[in-house]
């Protein structure tokens, strides 16, 4: 079937989704857990337009950078010396000084050619129908293969990949099903997270092995691992790849662990950052990063370089460890910070959290389409700076909570 065959709802179909998904998405906002309006009152605690005053259990800061007096600082300190707060016009015409000071010292840190956008999202958006095309693999169009659990930010983007070349979708790090796809096609670009945001991790070893034995191209999200492990905060994907070279790219988000606003771009070499500057769409538009984002990514940089840094990481894993001492979830003994408590049914998910954040704690409910159908959960997120008695307090109160609403629904 060519191109001007292709059946609709091939890569999505919106209008079943939100059949589906729109009941408990009201049943949220009904529960006061969606469309929330918030104010910061003090580190990790926020108060919504209700008057209720809770803890964050779902925010990504895994780090507590969002409130570091540096981050701060550098971003107000960013405005002033600068005296506005961009250029506006296309960064790859004329872009502030200090945005080019910015991608150097992200590229000495992270030991690659790096490039930043508005968002992680924007980059995907700019550069994964660029990859489609075979520009970053000698002018031969890769077949796509998406794992299915990669995140919206680059699944959205099949239709548009698919008007280059070949499209598959790829069962969850399913690497005999990606072998095969090698074999069959020769030239492959597999999209996927090194960390899920929904839990679990790629299989960096496996998939290193598919790219020296068939020339794999990687394309990898590693936005909920950049900064919250990995030496000097690089994270999951990076520390594995001894050096970024033509066949490897990795896209993460500068606003989670980082603490700073803004998503990144790690590539092999200048040529690959050329032909995203010239041609990557909404990687390049006329809003770059502003200067309070530059700022406060800067002072980040120097935060990654010290003890200090290194003591959050530490300490962002022993509350890891103990929250699954207390509660068991399928994602135990995993190095990141998420976790979903099962609850099967939506209504239980949205009810849990309701009361949750009621008692001064607030989580996501997810449900399909985040998670598939009869898979809803209670999504929690740890952080460094969060005290071990109110990781207890939190557990003891949601294992009573689902038992008691588990058994309400049951009758």
């Amino acid at each position: 079937m060519n191109q001007m065959q292709q059946a609709p709802n091939t890569f999505s179909n919106f209008r079943k989704i939100i059949a589906l998904a729109n009941p408990d998405w009201d049943i949220a906002q009904q529960g006061k857990v969606a469309g929330l309006n918030v104010e910061v009152k003090s580190r990790n605690r926020l108060l919504d337009q209700y008057g209720r005053e809770f803890h964050h259990f779902c925010t990504t800061s895994y780090l507590g950078l969002d409130h570091h007096p540096a981050i701060l600082e550098g971003a107000i300190a960013a405005l002033l010396d600068t005296g506005t707060l961009r250029v506006a016009n296309s960064k790859n015409r004329c872009k502030l000084a200090i945005l080019e000071q910015y991608e150097t010292e992200l590229s000495e840190l992270f030991g690659a050619v790096c490039l930043s956008a508005l968002s992680c999202s924007a980059a995907s958006a700019g550069i994964l129908p660029l990859l489609a095309s075979g520009v970053f693999t000698e002018n031969r169009p890769p077949v796509m293969v998406f794992d299915r659990h990669a995140h919206y930010s680059m699944n959205h983007l099949k239709a548009a990949c698919a008007d280059e070349t070949q499209v598959l979708t790829c069962p969850h790090n399913d690497m005999d099903f990606l072998e095969r796809a090698c074999q069959q096609y020769g030239r492959v670009a597999y999209v996927a997270d090194g960390a899920y945001s929904m839990g679990g991790v790629a299989n960096m070893e496996s998939l290193l092995y598919l790219k020296d034995r068939y020339g794999m191209f990687l394309y990898l999200d590693d936005s909920h691992a950049l900064s919250a492990v990995g030496k000097h905060g690089a994270g999951l994907a990076r520390p594995r790849i001894d050096a970024l070279e033509d066949d490897c790219l990795i896209v993460a988000s500068l606003a989670k662990s980082f603490g700073a606003s803004g998503g990144l771009v790690m590539l092999g070499n200048e040529r690959q950052k050329q032909l995203i500057q010239r041609y990557g769409g909404p990687a390049n538009w006329s809003q770059s990063l502003n200067c309070a984002a530059i700022g406060a990514g800067r002072a980040s940089i120097r935060l990654h370089r010290t003890p200090e840094f290194a003591a959050l990481q530490v300490r962002l894993q022993a509350n890891i460890r103990l929250f699954d001492s207390l509660i068991s979830t399928e994602q135990c003994h995993s190095n990141m910070a998420i976790r979903l408590i099962s609850c099967g049914k939506a209504d239980l998910a949205n009810r849990v959290a309701s009361e949750l954040a009621e008692r001064g704690f607030f989580t996501s409910a997810v449900f399909f389409p985040v998670v598939a159908q009869g898979k809803a959960a209670i999504r929690i997120t740890l952080r460094a700076d969060m005290e071990p008695a109110l990781i207890e307090q939190f557990c003891e109160l949601i294992t009573e909570l689902l038992r008691t609403h588990s058994v309400d629904l049951e009758r």
